[in-house]
This record gives structure tokens, sequence and C-alpha cells, in this order.
């Protein structure tokens, strides 16, 4: 009887520990759970800003969309051999494009009615932004041989920032810009984002204040990412 009576506080002190090495195991994977749900919150919470902006960038509203220029859905990255090069014919990367938005006017050196209109959009674009002209960018791509006119390089000088002339053959142009159904590239102004990605293009004959509220409501999404380039 003696040996009956020793042998249970042996089995209730291995029951002890059974049950205090299941509760241990339990509550390690209770913190577990615990420390990934935390870290999930943490990165949504990092991740929401840059989610939202890409969100409003895309042209997703809860309401109908209100854009005025053409969404391109996909954008379409620079090519990174697109052959560009500068009026006295020294090669221009087309990385160093990046890092700002883009206003793109696409013409020959001619420069005709057409031309000269958008590029006096392009202008009163960038400069009614106030402070946010900064991250814009004025460029005219010439996709001919022919030298632009004195009155046209004026145009392009005044207003703030002169725009960024340079020249690239229209064959190598379509591979990243594209015209509307029935019209040709020199008909549109194309909006590009700061990484190089083609993502807007306008009417033909676009209306400058419908213009610039679009261009408004980018820099506000893009607010939180997109910074002046130094």
């Amino acid at each position: 009887m003696s040996g009956s009576k020793s042998s249970a506080p042996a089995s209730a002190c291995v029951d002890v520990h059974a049950g205090a090495g299941e509760a241990g195991e339990q509550e390690l994977e209770r913190r577990t759970r615990r420390g990934r749900r935390q870290m999930l919150v943490v990165l949504l919470v990092c991740a929401a800003p840059v989610v939202a902006s890409y969100l409003a960038y895309f042209g997703w509203h809860p309401q109908a969309r209100s854009n005025y220029a053409e969404l391109i859905v996909p954008p379409r990255d620079i090519p990174d051999d697109l052959p560009l090069s500068e009026l006295q014919g020294r090669p221009f990367p087309s990385s160093a494009l990046k890092g700002r938005w883009l206003l793109v006017v696409v013409s020959g050196g001619e420069c005709d009615a057409t031309c000269e209109r958008l590029l006096w959009i392009q202008r009163q674009l960038r400069e009614s932004l106030g402070r946010d002209a900064e991250r814009v960018d004025k460029l005219w791509l010439i996709d001919d041989r022919r030298e632009p006119s004195p009155a046209a390089i004026k145009g392009v000088e005044s207003g703030g920032r002169p725009a960024l002339i340079l020249r690239v053959p229209s064959t190598a142009l379509t591979r990243w810009l594209e015209p509307a159904p029935d019209h040709v590239l020199e008909d549109h102004l194309y909006i590009v984002d700061p990484h190089g990605a083609w993502m807007m293009r306008t009417p033909v004959q676009p209306d400058p204040p419908r213009l610039r509220r679009d261009l408004e409501k980018l820099l506000r999404a893009s607010d939180g990412w997109d910074l002046p380039r130094r």
C-alpha cells in the first residue's frame, strides 16, 4: 500500500509538467500569431498611402471617373534605347527624362499652327501650377530633320523654365507614344510620369482649364511618392 501511495505524486508531477509544456506551447503559438497580426497591421499602415495614391493615379474613384484626358492602361515605359539626341546631334539618354512629370509635344521642326498652340498650352499649364511647377518639365520632341524656327525657339524658351528640345525619329517614337485612332502623334499633348511612363493623352485641340484639373489631380495623387529631382 505504501508503494501505491508513493506512485501517485510522481504521476501528478508528470501531469503537471505535461500540462505546463502544453500551456507553454500554446502561449508561444498565441504570441507568434499576435506578432504576425501586428506586423501585418504595420505593413498595411505603411503601404496605405502608396496604395491610395496609385488608386487615385490610375483613375479609381468611388464615383464615376472624371478625368478629361485619356488614361493609358497600362502605362508605357520609355524605351531604354529610344534614339534621342540634342539639336546639336549629341545623344541624349532616355533615363535622363525621368524624375519629373513631363508635358510632351511632338511635331516637325517647322512647327505648324497645331504645334504652336500645343506649345502654348504646355507653357501655360506649367506656369499655372504655382509651387508645383517645379515638379513638371516641358519637352518638345522633333520627329524630323528640319531645324526649328527662331520664333518657335523663342516661344519654348519663354515662361519660366525653357522646354527641353530633342530629336527622335518618328518610327522609333511610335514604340513609346501612340495617337488616337485616325490621328497622328502631332495632334496630342502627352503626359509622362516621373518614372518615364506615358500615362495620359489629351484630346485633339485640348481645353486648357480641363487639362489643368487633370494635372492637378495627378500631382495631388502622387504627392506622397513624387519628389522634385535634385
